[in-house]
């Protein structure tokens, strides 16, 4: 079965042999990554089909990312639930993987609402108490030393960076990877969802935590920072309701504040590479149609010596301001 052309006949037919199948409303989301559809189901209701991109995760992987979720269901967690069949939840037709999820309710997580953001650092707590308790010996560590030189190479093969303008962006970037190297010291490492914005959450009475594809063993603050936005003063008073809502459940280390630039950056080298390496898939130059152009390569060597210096910030601390 062909990953990049699935057809309507081709999902029924992967759901069919796990015997769901498709009442009506059939729909593609908005998923890049992997192939994530929508549909009625007569018997189970609204069911949400993932099928996932071949060679990204291998199938223990995929299993532990599941089991995860599985798990966090059963602490209270608030997570969309895989479907299971015979005690598994991931299955495979014509060559490819795919789970089924039920699909969970809700609008738009709000950001800038301080009372879903204080429900959300309680949600993430439980998550992370569940994560301290689960290996993921399968999932990656988030670390920099491996993934920033895969990011790096997968730029200089595949990236159409300007002759005129690769020797300086190659410099940014390396001068970037050494502050990363220097400055980012985790401590202690956990399970994760690991790519935690308002893109993979939604609200409906609390906050729903979607789309685990990303999760990996990693410091509790990468799960917070990415919820930040704005001047110093709007990220302070963020920071702080998302962790009156985290510490009600699971204390959390304020020496991790340390880590947001050097996980920010990593995020931007990995993002660029991310869009590199996927760029002869059909679906990408279609959404991201900036990239590759000259100017994205400008902003990107501005962006990469402004994140430079804010690795030498002072970083941001609850006892700097009320």
């Amino acid at each position: 079965m062909d990953y990049y052309q699935l057809t309507p006949d081709a999902i029924d037919d992967a759901l069919a042999s796990m015997g769901i199948y498709v009442d009506r409303g059939l729909m593609a989301l908005n998923s890049y990554e992997n192939r994530v559809y929508r549909f009625q189901s007569e018997s189970d209701g609204t069911l949400v089909a993932k099928f996932y991109r071949p060679e990204r995760w291998s199938k223990a992987q995929i299993e532990q990312e599941l089991a995860f979720v599985a798990a966090a269901a059963e602490q209270g967690v608030r997570v969309a639930e895989p479907l299971a069949r015979d005690g598994h939840s991931l299955f495979e037709f014509n060559g490819l993987l795919f789970s089924v999820w039920r699909s969970v309710p809700g609008r738009a997580f709000e950001p800038d609402n301080l009372e879903q953001l204080e429900a959300l650092g309680e949600q993430l707590a439980r998550l992370h108490r569940v994560g301290e308790s689960m290996a993921l010996n399968q999932r990656p560590v988030m670390e920099p030393g491996t993934g920033l030189a895969h990011a790096r190479e997968v730029l200089e093969r595949q990236a159409a960076i300007p002759k005129t303008l690769r020797a300086t962006f190659f410099s940014a970037l390396d001068q970037l990877i050494a502050g990363v190297t220097e400055h980012y010291r985790p401590g202690k490492l956990i399970g994760i969802h690991g790519d935690c914005h308002g893109g993979n959450l939604l609200w409906d009475g609390g906050p729903w935590l979607l789309d685990f594809d990303d999760c990996r063993r990693g410091p509790a603050v990468q799960d917070l920072w990415m919820m930040l936005s704005g001047d110093r003063q709007e990220q302070l008073i963020q920071l702080d309701t998302l962790l009156a809502g985290y510490e009600a459940e699971r204390e959390f280390n304020n020496a991790e504040l340390a880590l947001i630039e050097p996980l920010r950056a990593m995020r931007m080298i990995n993002y660029m590479a991310w869009l590199a390496a996927r760029w002869n898939d059909p679906a990408f130059p279609l959404a991201f149609p900036w990239f590759n152009s000259e100017d994205y390569w400008q902003q990107q060597i501005k962006a990469l010596n402004e994140q430079v210096l804010s690795l030498t910030a002072p970083p941001l601390s609850l006892t700097s301001w009320g």
